[in-house]
Order: structure tokens, then sequence, then C-alpha cells
């Protein structure tokens, strides 16, 4: 049998990637993929005897019946299927910072605004599921609604295993460090700058071809990320189906003795061995598929006259509810763009929100936050806590009054989750010592500038028909 060229760097990571990997192009397409010519199985999922001997393994995303535009599913064509593995058992020892069932026995309801610095990257080997912990989150993977936010700090190259989660999907933005990445559908290499969806039931494994690596990652239970609709932006802008990409089928067809799958499944971890590479898929098809994107290519939206538009305008990929308009968890990102707007304060406003929002820095600075904030750090801004520009900005941006002209915002990229859920936040994050417990500080500067005399106030009583003894 044809076999595909790989060099496997046994004990330190998975393989070299090659500089030009190739991808398949598209949002929710219906992709086909085949290492040997002929390999993909053609008219039929399923025949009795595949080409070239292999198994066909299907993997579903949604339920058999759901709405066809709704549906995803995948067909594997692979060398052994992936039931071939001894059972799971816990695995130990048990990972204490990951969650996915959100109540008063694990968590912390707490409506203060809170900020992290950047966390130090360990000095003890530490791969991505190691070094994987959660901040915060809500609901249940096991009533199969809600969302729950990590972060992850890693010094090592997963060794000799495969992580699948059965909980959700994971959105990975990495901040520190490029990411190699093996899934089954083939391989992904995603800097700092892109990100990945790695879909519910997916195994993979990550490579950190430039040594430390830090980042965060989104997790959705019970529903998928799609694409957000323009409305009346119309049938252009924002993130493009286009620049979505998929990865090739590639496979690995060697032996690989107590080789070991890790399965997230409610939250806890387990093991099962097998002796075979789980990246066996020599073709594939369907539109069930991990994917990345490039946020440099996102085309912003804003306003060209007055006032502040709302985040929501910078929506790369939402995870929808059953509820119009309304996100388990948006995907929001602040690139940079032109400020153009007159007579505006130009930064976010003051605001309360119904939606609760946790953020992160990619690179650069971020506008509402002159200091503080930092590439890597985070904050929480839960339901209808007040949040806005820290004094600083506020100052200067007043400072500059009206005739400050065009700005463009440069060098950043800083993100949002938002959710319709309340979070709770892990005790772990509340007690760490890189939370900021100064941030309340950067609002208590700011001062009144409120300003009228005797007159202004009579003269409106008048005009409101008040009386004043």
């Amino acid at each position: 049998m044809e076999k595909p060229a790989t060099e496997v760097i046994k004990g330190d990571g998975w393989g070299r990637f090659p500089d030009d990997l190739e991808y398949h192009s598209g949002f929710g397409n219906h992709f086909e993929s085949e290492v040997i010519a002929g390999s993909l199985p053609r008219g039929q999922n399923s025949p009795l005897i595949c080409p070239f001997g292999l198994y066909a393994e299907q993997i579903s995303g949604t339920s058999f019946t759901s709405p066809r535009k709704l549906s995803q599913r995948s067909w594997f064509y692979r060398i052994k299927p992936s039931v071939t593995h001894e059972p799971f058992w816990p695995r130990e020892p048990s990972h204490k910072k990951l969650v996915s069932e959100f109540d008063g026995s694990n968590t912390v309801a707490n409506p203060t605004q809170l900020r992290w610095k950047p966390v130090d990257i360990p000095d003890s080997p530490t791969d991505f599921i190691d070094g994987l912990y959660t901040i915060c989150g809500a609901g249940s993977s096991f009533l199969r609604h809600g969302f729950a936010i990590h972060m992850y700090i890693a010094n090592k190259s997963m060794d000799n295993c495969a992580f699948c989660n059965a909980d959700g999907d994971f959105l990975v933005v990495p901040q520190q460090g490029r990411l190699w990445i093996t899934t089954e559908c083939g391989r992904l290499q995603v800097s700092p700058g892109e990100i990945i969806v790695l879909p519910q039931g997916f195994r993979f494994v990550v490579d950190l071809p430039d040594g430390p690596s830090r980042g965060y990652v989104a997790e959705v239970f019970g529903t998928h990320f799609q694409l957000p609709d323009l409305g009346p932006i119309g049938a252009n802008g924002l993130a493009a189906s286009r620049d979505f990409l998929a990865p090739t089928a590639w496979f690995e067809d060697c032996p690989r003795p107590g080789f070991t799958i890790i399965q997230k499944f409610g939250g806890e971890l387990f093991n099962a061995r097998q002796d075979f590479s789980p990246f066996n898929v020599v073709a594939w098809h369907g539109n069930y598929v991990p994917y990345k994107y490039d946020l440099s290519k996102f085309c912003p939206y804003n306003t060209v006259l007055i006032d502040h538009g709302d985040p929501s305008i910078n929506t790369v990929l939402t995870a929808p509810t059953d509820k119009p308009g309304v996100a388990l968890l948006d995907f929001v990102i602040f690139p940079p763009r032109w400020l153009v707007a007159e007579h505006t304060f130009r930064p976010p406003y003051y605001h309360r929100n119904c939606m609760s929002e946790f953020m992160g820095l990619i690179y650069g600075g971020y506008e509402a936050k002159a200091d503080g904030f930092l590439p890597g750090g985070a904050s929480l801004h839960s339901c209808m806590t007040p949040h806005g520009p820290d004094t600083k900005t506020y100052e200067a941006t007043v400072a500059r009054g009206n005739e400050a002209g065009p700005h463009k915002i440069t060098d950043t990229m800083a993100f949002m989750f938002e959710s319709c859920l309340m979070p709770r936040t892990c005790p772990w994050a509340l007690d760490s010592h890189f939370r900021d417990l100064d941030y309340y500080q950067c609002w208590i500067g700011l001062k009144s500038h409120f300003s009228h005399d005797k007159t202004d106030v009579k003269s409106n009583d008048l005009q409101n028909g008040n009386k004043s003894g």
C-alpha cells in the first residue's frame, strides 16, 4: 500500500509539519479528501468492502434527524476503526482544574469586575492537556447546554497520546507560540492571530514547534459555532466563508505501542490504550471537520459619522440558542481599524449588559484600557456588572476634543467571549496570585465633570412645570 512520507519524532512531538500545508477552503462546506487515489468510495458511504481494505466509520456532530441545513457529519475510511482500544479508566493523577458542571459545589458566583495578569509558563514539563484549566462557565455538559472558558499554558508537545473532548467544541485562541495540531481529518498549523475550532469528539494532538505556548479556549455544550447573519450589512463583510480552512487528509500507518486516548467526559479525564495511531484515516468526506481562521482577514464595519457601534458588529463566530438573536457564546474581535466618528466618545461606552463578557488580548493594547490589560491576560464582566474605559482612557479621549480627526487603531488584536448565561467562577481563578486585585482602581479616579448654576436649574424647573418653595 502506498503511504505518505512522514517524519515522526519519538518522544518530542508528533512530527514535522511542512511549510506548505494544503487546506480546503470554505465554512460549512461538504469536503472530500483522500491521500491515495481511489481510497474514497464512490456512490455510497459504507460499501461491503471499502477500497484498499479500509474500514468505514461515521462521526456525527448532530442528531440523525436534525434538519438538513443543520446536519453535521463526516465519513472516515481508516486502516483500523477507532473502537479498537481497551476500556476507559479514570486518568491518574486526576485533573483538578477542569469543570463542565457549574454549580455551588465547585464554582462561585461573583459579580465583581475581575481581571487577571498573564500566567507564567510552568517550569515543569506540561503539555496542552495538563496545562488546560477552567476560569469560568455556566450550564452542564451532561444537559447539553452551557459553556466553559479555559486557558492553557504549555511547554511540551503531547507524547504518544491524543486528546478527545466528548463534552463540546473547543475554540482555541493561541496567544503565544504556534500550535501544530494533528487531527483525524489532517494537520493544521495555527499561529497567534489565528483561531482553530476542534469539534466535539475529534481526536487530536497538539505539538509546540516554538516551545512555550499560552492561550485561551472557549467550549460550548450542545451546539456548534456558525457564521453570524449579516442582516442590513448585506451579502459581504465580517468573516468571509472562503477564509476558513479545513485540513486535507493525512495518515500514518505504523505501530504505536501503549498509545493513549485521553477522553474528556463530563469534565473528567479517562484513558484508554491502543497499539496504533488514531490518525490512520486515508480518506474522508463530510462537513463535520476541524477548521481554522486568520483573524487578520476579518472585514470590520464601523460607524462613519456619530456614536460608537455595538461590539456585536465584530462577531466572527456565534454559537446560537433557540431564541433568535441570543447567543450561547459569541466570539467577537477588536482588530485594527479606523475611528472616524465626529462629536463622539470613540472608545467603548460605559455599559451594563444582560450578557456576560470575558475578554482576552492576543497582542498590542486595548483601546478602552490604557494600563493593566496585557497580552495573555483576561477580564470578566458578568451580567449587569458595570464596566467601560478606565480613567486614563476617558480623560485622554475628552482632552483631544472634537478635532481629533480620523485615527487608526493599529498593532492590536483583542477579543471577547460573550454569553447570555451567567458564569460562575472557579475558586483557583479567584484565588490566583495572577488576579489583579486592584482592577477596580482603574475607575476610582473618574471624577464628576458636572457643571451648572442656579439659573440653569430654575429655567429647567419652569420648563418642566416644577415649583420650588
